[in-house]
């Protein structure tokens, strides 16, 4: 007997209903992540597993085909999206499609002292990562500004654990939320480059928790965040990549860290130690993390085949295994399988405005003289733009966050495009060896023609727009090396020194991710920390100096007068860079700003630091009461009062002192900071909320943190050197 239709649509349908009861509970995105991440486990044979912990490729690790299980790919940032490479070399596998916009260095961001800003951050390049299709962003960076001779201080936070905190956090739920695993690095103590992959650091109870590890802490707790990149370095005699005290108990024991820790690049040197101590995906292991192509195959790596047989002979448990492999499980159930994964977007214009936005709200002015700045359209006939870094790409160099970029809007071409250009007349002044500029010119010119002509450029005009700085050559700012002094290269001081002799109207730019001496600093009104500005660098900075936006941004870190005032420079070369494989950190909780306060030593220019051109006014500051318990929450409030002319923004600071410690104290310590925008003559009420539980110190003798009774003053401030009023308060027990 024939079938009817509709018996073969009923049996279609039930075949249908069966074969969705049925599905593998890790493929059905509607169950709970755990459950998938168990049933999947559930499922693998032991060479599966073991597959999942290395890499397959230079920034790729295996998943489970026969399961429908996706490979895991992971990107550089922290500030693009970094250019697709071959599956085993380092060299772009030249894509015409892969193109990204850059955003400001992290420097930058942390200058912004708005949160609102890394959120904004985070969402942007989050998006371009999975427009991209990446299961892990290698970023952000939160390693603290140690010393400015860093070569990779420019992807960090700045020196103070409070404002990375607040900054990160945004920054990592703005990336997630596209469905793409933030990996926060390095992890931990990577405060130098120089001798990065050997130096083993000691660094006292006190000081890791309280300076080195809040932000990491931050990150997990608060931040969420699904992964986490040790770093290179040894710290108390293993590397961090697989150190127990680091990965095991402080991660994901105390902190409950629930995510994967990935190593850096090459950072794997141990099967047992890679085993035992943490380290959940091993990349990068048998090259040298940078340059060359590896030599071992993948296999090979400490956590493949070597795992894999010790885990058939019975010396390795499978309980370690499956942990593991369940953290990359969860990451990949988070991102690449979620069925909530937006799609993103990639060079989009609503990125080129996020990358201007956080690139003018981070610009410092530093100085600012006889009203130098701003220089609106149409104030002068003739404006030199003098110094390489107006025209030198800005994006490119300076390691793994070097891009590759959809555009660039350099200095010049933005001041061009504000002023005009008849109006603007350029001359190099200087040269790197590694721009344009000079492979044009080099044959024709040297240092001293150079700098003659830009003096005859300077003189013939109304004002100098001079932008200088670093760049991202190595031993510049740039992963691999540190610098080898904090003074300007490639003759800059003696070029800002001859164009002051000659125009004293004279604006000099730095850009940079890292303090440089200023000897010259008496003869010039005007004064602006750009920083490294990504693909709006020229629009961002042209809007700033020509007054359209009012600059607002504070310093991140304090800039020594010189290098020997810096704390970690003062103790010699145990402190920095090391003596024989070792390094102390002398300098303890000392860090930035609280070292120049308590050594009374008077730095160029204080961590917190940024002018306005408008003017603020800070009311009186009050709190709701003058006497604490430890588990309350102090209520401040003040007014801040535009005084101006020009709508801007303040960033008030809030700090706190400790009156009469029982232990050695910093003279002051951020804790809490408010970013308020007002018109001209506008005045709002501040309010600002204090967790007392927060002003602890570290006691190494109980391990724990503690809240001393006693008195203290709150210090409102401008910076950290510019306190405008003390409210004095007692904590009780």
């Amino acid at each position: 007997m024939k079938p009817s239709k509709i018996t073969i649509l009923f049996f279609i349908m039930s075949s249908l209903t069966v074969g969705l009861a049925q599905k593998p509970v890790y493929l059905d995105s509607n169950q709970p992540i755990e459950k998938r991440v168990q049933d999947a486990l559930s499922r693998m044979t032991l060479e599966e597993k073991v597959d999942m912990l290395h890499a397959q490729s230079k920034f790729s690790s295996k998943g489970v085909p026969r399961l429908g299980i996706p490979e895991v790919w992971t990107d550089d940032g922290p500030h693009g999206i970094r250019e697709e490479v071959f599956w085993d070399k380092w060299i772009g596998a030249g894509w015409t499609n892969d193109s990204c916009t850059a955003f400001p260095a992290l420097t930058s961001l942390a200058a912004s002292f708005n949160p609102e800003m890394a959120l904004l951050y985070g969402i942007s390049i989050g998006e371009e990562a999975r427009y991209r299709n990446k299961s892990v962003l290698l970023g952000p960076g939160v390693n603290i500004y140690r010393t400015p001779l860093n070569g990779r201080n420019f992807e960090y936070m700045g020196e103070d654990p409070y404002l990375s905190s607040r900054m990160v956090v945004p920054y990592i739920q703005g990336v997630q939320q596209n469905g793409v695993a933030a990996c926060v690095k390095h992890f931990a103590l990577n405060n130098q480059e120089d001798n990065r992959t050997s130096i083993d650091v000691q660094v006292s109870e006190r000081a890791l928790y309280e300076i080195y590890l809040p932000a990491f802490k931050a990150a997990v707790q608060e931040g969420k965040a699904w992964s986490i990149m040790g770093s290179y370095n040894l710290f108390r005699g293993q590397h961090c990549c697989t150190n127990d005290l680091l990965l095991n108990k402080i991660l994901k024991q105390d902190w409950n860290f629930n995510g994967v820790v990935i190593s850096d690049w090459g950072g794997t040197h141990n099967t047992e130690q890679a085993v035992l101590n943490g380290l959940d995906l091993e990349m990068g292991t048998s090259t040298d993390g940078l340059t060359t192509d590896g030599t071992a195959p993948y296999s090979e790596y400490y956590m493949a085949n070597p795992y894999l047989k010790n885990l058939k002979s019975g010396k390795y448990d499978v309980k370690t295994l499956d942990d593991k492999v369940s953290r990359i499980l969860r990451l990949i159930f988070r991102t690449t399988m979620s069925a909530d994964r937006p799609f993103g977007k990639f060079v989009s214009p609503e990125h080129s405005e996020a990358a201007r936005k956080i690139a003018e709200q981070g610009i410092v002015l530093l100085k600012n003289e006889k009203q130098t700045l701003p220089i609106p359209v149409g104030k002068y006939k003739k404006i030199a733009v003098i110094g390489e870094n107006a025209t030198k790409s800005l994006v490119i160099g300076g390691g793994s966050s070097s891009l590759k970029v959809a555009y660039e809007v350099k200095p010049l071409e933005g001041l061009i495009a504000k002023y005009g250009k008849d109006v603007i007349s350029f001359s190099s002044g200087y040269a790197s060896g590694q721009s344009e500029y000079v492979k044009e010119t080099k044959s024709r010119l040297n240092k001293d023609s150079l700098l003659h002509a830009a003096v005859e450029v300077a003189k013939n005009a109304d004002v100098v727009i001079y932008i200088g700085g670093l760049n991202k050559n190595y031993l510049q700012d740039s992963e691999g090396g540190d610098r080898k002094s904090m003074a300007l290269p490639y003759g800059q001081d003696q070029l800002i020194q001859a164009i002051q002799t000659v125009n004293k109207n004279i604006v000099v730019v730095l850009l940079s991710g890292n303090a440089v001496e200023m000897p010259w600093l008496g003869q010039v009104p005007a004064l602006v920390q750009g920083w490294y500005l990504g693909s709006e660098a020229g629009n961002a900075l042209a809007n700033i100096l020509s007054g359209e936006v009012n600059p607002s941004g504070k310093l991140p870190f304090s800039f020594p007068k010189k290098l020997e005032d810096n704390a970690a420079i003062s103790f010699g070369a145990i402190s920095y860079p090391g003596l024989n494989g070792k390094e102390e950190y002398k300098e303890d909780i000392l860090v930035g700003y609280r070292w120049f306060d308590t050594k009374k030593i008077a730095p160029q220019f204080a961590f917190g630091h940024g002018l306005s051109y408008t003017t603020f006014e800070y009311g009186k500051a009050t709190t709701d009461k003058k006497s604490y318990a430890t588990n309350d929450t102090v209520k401040l409030t003040l007014t801040l009062k535009n005084t101006g002319v020009l709508k801007g923004a303040e960033t008030v600071q809030i700090y706190i002192s400790a009156l009469k410690p029982s232990v050695m104290r910093p003279i002051k310590e951020l804790k809490a900071f408010s970013k308020t925008e007002l018109d001209a003559s506008a005045s709002r009420q501040i309010e600002i909320n204090l967790g007392v539980k927060d002003w602890a110190f570290y006691n190494e003798k109980t391990q724990s943190w503690e809240v001393e009774a006693g008195k203290y003053n709150i210090l409102v401030g401008a910076s950290s050197a510019d306190i405008r009023q003390k409210v004095n308060v007692e904590i009780t027990k």
